[in-house]
């Protein structure tokens, strides 16, 4: 029987080229993703700004089709492409690069036992580098959906908030858009890793080693569409703070939050699930298969080191 090939890799791992293409994988799974769900996005942000308008996700689509046609429901997907693709290129790449560091901050040991601090440390400190690429398309984009008669056009809506409420008012949301997206990301990466350490473990009926690229695949949508799920309960008040700063910057975040109450910090939860869900899901799986496709060296989940591996063995 022959001897299966050793397999070729683009690049070493944690290499410059490794991290820059790491960045292109998160551009195109979080620009491509974020700007196809455009429409339940802009319904989403609708109903938390004017929810006696809108009642729900179906009446939202409705009323918005009967206001602009198909054209209203696609408003905003140009800062939300180049908003998303920003974002997910320093996300991804910038996730990958301080797991990386961080791990090496440790020994081997320490690095796989607490490994799932390690995973939300990197997550929280890329996520707050790349919403910096983000808050300004983030503003400019609610701001579009949500002001009835506001322009449709990024190339005009962007210089008119500038011209009239100075740069400032692009990172107004920057503290409500961390307060949403770093608990999210932090949730979307760890969650991700240990669920997919659990589906490998004792779901999927043989080794990773023994999937085909495809099956691996499969494993990683399904690892992303659960820690979806649970980032969007995490990070939703903060959404919905988000989307009602960006709408009207003279709010206050302690004013939304007594203006919505309790409950209606809730408002649109159903949407955002279905919307984090999809998109965490597809993400993993393009920024996966981008790594399949361009010959990146791919890791399987955290193994307890062998060293560690004796130390309890011999304690037994």
């Amino acid at each position: 029987m022959s001897k299966k090939p050793k397999e070729e890799f683009s690049c070493e791992m944690f290499s410059n080229k490794f991290f820059a293409l790491c960045a292109a994988g998160g551009a195109t799974a979080c620009g491509s993703t974020h700007t196809l769900l455009t429409p339940l996005d802009l319904v989403k942000c609708r109903l938390q700004v004017d929810p006696a308008k809108y009642k729900s996700i179906f009446r939202g689509f409705s009323i918005s089709l009967q206001e602009g046609g198909a054209a209203n429901l696609v408003k905003g997907w140009a800062p939300t492409l180049i908003g998303y693709t920003l974002q997910g290129a320093a996300k991804f790449a910038g996730y990958e690069y301080f797991k990386y560091k961080f791990a090496t901050m440790v020994d081997e040991e320490s690095a796989y036992l607490y490994r799932t601090y390690l995973y939300l440390a990197a997550a929280a400190s890329a996520e707050l580098v790349a919403d910096i690429f983000l808050a300004p398309f983030e503003a400019a984009k609610v701001r579009m959906q949500t002001t009835p008669g506001y322009t449709s056009k990024m190339r005009e809506a962007m210089p008119h908030m500038m011209s009239t409420e100075g740069f400032g008012v692009f990172y107004k949301g920057l503290t409500p858009l961390w307060g949403r997206q770093v608990p999210y990301t932090m949730m979307k990466f760890a969650s991700f890793e240990k669920t997919l350490e659990y589906l490998y473990a004792n779901v999927v009926p043989k080794p990773r080693e023994q999937c085909t690229k495809f099956e691996q695949l499969l494993v990683t949508f399904t690892a992303g569409y659960i820690a979806g799920v649970l980032c969007a309960i995490v990070s939703h008040p903060s959404d919905t703070i988000v989307s009602k700063l960006n709408k009207d910057p003279s709010a206050s975040i302690g004013g939304i939050i007594s203006e919505v109450g309790m409950l209606g910090i809730w408002r649109g939860l159903v949407a955002r699930i279905i919307m984090i869900g999809t998109l965490t899901g597809l993400q993993w799986f393009i920024y996966d298969a981008f790594k399949v496709y361009t010959g990146m060296p791919r890791p399987p989940p955290a193994d307890m080191p062998e060293s560690l591996r004796k130390k309890l063995a011999a304690k037994k």
